[in-house]
């Protein structure tokens, strides 16, 4: 009780000490009878405690218990369903306007080279070629639009060019396409196959290196070959199976003029297209068979040849594949990189004449080096420049790369000038992918951003942030 209170009390209290034991009972028995009170109730009531587990040795069935929780996560994808939809290519856009005056790609227009500085577009069966040989990459804009168009820089007419010299004089043309990151590379290499398509041309091309070199393909050794070197059956099952539904129109009109000598019984009636799709169907048989068809396209009388790869730094390094003795496999021991690289190199030629284009990628490139200098040296070469540069002597070198760079030549792209980058624009606008008035100031306000007309930046810039 407070001391004012109890103060109070006791003033008031009787002065007799009777009156003074009747108070002090009286107070006692008041804090005694308080029914009010703060603080927590201590006991327990009976029965809600922690029950009792069950004796010793007794057993207990508790379904209840480390019950786990199953959550509903869909349905798995199938196998190679993430890579089938991460390398899908989507060619039309029907949501892009109908561009009104687009011409196609003819070989008339291609040899008058009327077509150049314009966009133009890829006929329904060019599609499906380039499709098959899987030329179209997953990166590239063809989603944006109505259908497939490019435009016909000048490089491209240089590649039609030397396709027209290896017509009229059978030769054989090496060239490697440089230049900076998304300056065009790979659609360039594409227009080189949709040309030789047109051309009547054997198209056999590596859509990525990559997947020759990192290890997803099982592979054996060649028996009999001297230096070791390894066989892909799976890839080049898959290559045969390419090179047959991109070329059938060519090669089913040729038979066979040799003994194929194969382990798997033919007829005289077996033409080329039914022989790589004999190797497609017979993973263990491929390289023979790859052989054999090898040997009767190079026959007189047959068509030219292409023979294109697209990220060549990846075969120019060691792979991920590993020998018997747990050694990195250096590309160049891969019997189907070696087939390409030993053409690459000008140690084996074409006798019908063709072309070998193999492409260099700036965003996803292993580093090499010995390529990097053989770059570098076909281009001050090219130049007429009197002082080559020199290799580094203290910096190790790939010999086997530098042996088969030696005199290859490169073809490089440069930015688009001003012209061309109107041409593309005015593309974009007309298929509704760019919704501005195409003039010189907007011209050239992207011309400067995209790095003095680097396309793929131009693409970037004024379609693909903005769509």
């Amino acid at each position: 009780m407070p001391p004012s209170i109890c103060l109070r009390r006791l003033s008031l209290a009787p002065s007799d000490l009777t009156a003074h034991a009747m108070a002090s009972r009286s107070l006692l028995a008041y804090t005694q009878t308080t029914s009010f009170s703060h603080s927590a109730s201590l006991s327990a009531k009976p029965g809600q405690g922690k029950p009792a587990g069950p004796a010793r040795g007794e057993r207990t069935l508790n379904l209840g218990k480390n019950k786990k929780v199953q959550r509903d996560m869909g349905k798995r994808p199938a196998p190679g369903e993430r890579k089938a939809l991460r390398k899908r290519v989507v060619l039309s856009n029907t949501n892009a306007l109908v561009v009104e005056g687009l011409n196609d790609l003819t070989v008339s227009n291609i040899e008058t080279g009327d077509m150049q500085g314009q966009v133009v577009g890829l006929s329904e069966p060019v599609i499906d070629q380039l499709r098959a040989v899987e030329a179209f990459k997953a990166t590239q804009g063809w989603y944006l639009f109505r259908r497939p168009a490019m435009l016909m820089r000048k490089e491209t007419a240089q590649l039609s060019a030397l396709m027209g010299d290896v017509e009229a004089q059978k030769k054989t043309v090496r060239r490697i396409l440089v230049g900076d990151r998304a300056s065009g590379k790979s659609t360039l290499l594409l227009q080189g196959l949709a040309m030789a398509f047109m051309r009547k041309w054997v198209v056999i091309n590596f859509p990525d290196a990559k997947d020759i070199v990192s290890a997803h393909t099982e592979y054996a050794p060649l028996p009999g070959s001297n230096p070791l070197q390894y066989t892909q059956n799976a890839y080049t099952a898959n290559l045969l199976a390419q090179i047959a539904k991109a070329n059938s129109a060519v090669l089913s009109t040729i038979v066979p003029s040799t003994d194929l000598r194969l382990p798997i019984p033919t007829t005289r009636k077996t033409t080329l297209a039914d022989l790589a799709v004999l190797g497609s169907k017979n993973p263990e048989l491929s390289w023979p068979i790859f052989n054999a068809l090898w040997t009767e396209l190079t026959q007189p009388g047959r068509p030219p040849i292409i023979l294109a790869v697209d990220g060549l730094a990846h075969i120019m390094t060691p792979s991920a594949y590993l020998s018997a003795e747990a050694k990195p496999i250096h590309a160049h021991d891969l019997v189907v990189v070696r087939h390409f690289i030993d053409h690459l190199s000008g140690k084996s030629v074409l006798p019908n004449g063709g072309m070998v284009l193999a492409a260099t990628s700036g965003s996803n490139q292993p580093a090499s080096p010995a390529l990097k200098f053989s770059v570098q040296l076909a281009e001050a070469r090219a130049q007429g420049a009197t002082d080559l540069p020199m290799w580094n002597p203290y910096e190790l070198v790939d010999q086997r790369v530098m042996e088969v760079l030696t005199d290859v030549d490169t073809l490089k792209l440069h930015g688009l000038d001003k012209q061309d980058s109107r041409t593309i624009m005015e593309y974009y606008a007309a298929s509704g992918m760019l919704r501005k008035q195409v003039d010189e100031p907007l011209v050239s306000h992207w011309w400067t951003l995209a790095g003095n007309g680097n396309i793929g930046e131009l693409e970037k810039g004024s379609v693909k942030m903005r769509a």
